[in-house]
């Protein structure tokens, strides 16, 4: 696996205030608090690997449209890979040294992605079991952090069939090779292109790579900004791309 401190996109934009009233549950998976959704009956399902905020609004709504808007119907599941040890507002945008310092000690802390990537196999098979043989099928969704978190769990023994990484930090073409299910990337403005080219042309699976070159790095997270009239339909159009993709 190749480890990496934060990434520059993600220091630079602050949380965006939104409110919004999920209409699925929160439950222990695993002994995790997660947020579930959508049909029980369905038998496809994802998994949202959040970015280091948690249980953001933005991403909360983003999950209840994966869970509805689909021509599949989706449980959708947001495990708290972080135990709410979530990322300090105040640390953004990352422009002072004891900042950057704090940051730093979170991704080697309580955000290193290895430990929550372990946790993955386990908690999809859990969940299968718990929907009785429901869930025959499963994708992945990861946020900025969680986009590490999916290049690490979506080799040839993965669970999901297909994954996504949405304005993914700490991208790097080394990566790629552990990818083996067909992935989608969306990137922002923020993300280095160079990076994110170089990922792509070093995958050897069925890929979908689009950046979305006005919207800031987490916009269809906790830096969604959707009172903006342009963020808001570019959210909403990045998780119908997701949609059209898993």
């Amino acid at each position: 696996m190749a480890q990496h401190g934060h990434s520059e996109a993600c220091c630079k934009t602050p949380v965006a205030q939104h409110s919004y009233k999920e209409t699925g549950t929160f439950t222990d998976i695993g002994g995790l608090k997660t947020y579930k959704t959508g049909d029980e009956s369905a038998t496809s399902a994802i998994l949202i690997i959040y970015d280091i905020f948690g249980f953001a609004p933005q991403l909360l709504q983003g999950a209840d449209i994966l869970a509805t808007h689909g021509k599949t119907p989706y449980q959708v599941f947001v495990p708290d890979f972080l135990n709410g040890q979530y990322a300090d507002h105040t640390w953004f945008p990352t422009d002072t040294a004891e900042k950057g310092q704090a940051l730093g000690a979170y991704f080697q802390g309580p955000a290193a992605p290895g430990p929550a990537a372990a946790k993955v196999p386990t908690l999809v098979k859990e969940i299968t079991e718990k929907s009785g043989g429901k869930i025959k099928k499963w994708a992945s969704v990861g946020m900025c952090w969680g986009g590490k978190i999916v290049s690490f769990t979506s080799g040839s023994d993965s669970p999901f069939s297909a994954v996504s990484e949405v304005h993914p930090a700490m991208i790097d073409a080394a990566d790629a090779a552990l990818v083996a299910r067909p992935i989608c990337i969306l990137a922002s403005g923020d993300e280095s292109a160079e990076d994110v080219q170089k990922f792509g042309e070093a995958l050897k699976v069925p890929s979908h790579v689009e950046t979305f070159k006005d919207q800031v790095h987490g916009w269809m997270a906790a830096r969604g900004d959707l009172q903006n009239p342009r963020n808001k339909a570019e959210y909403e159009r990045g998780y119908q791309t997701l949609l059209e993709f898993l």
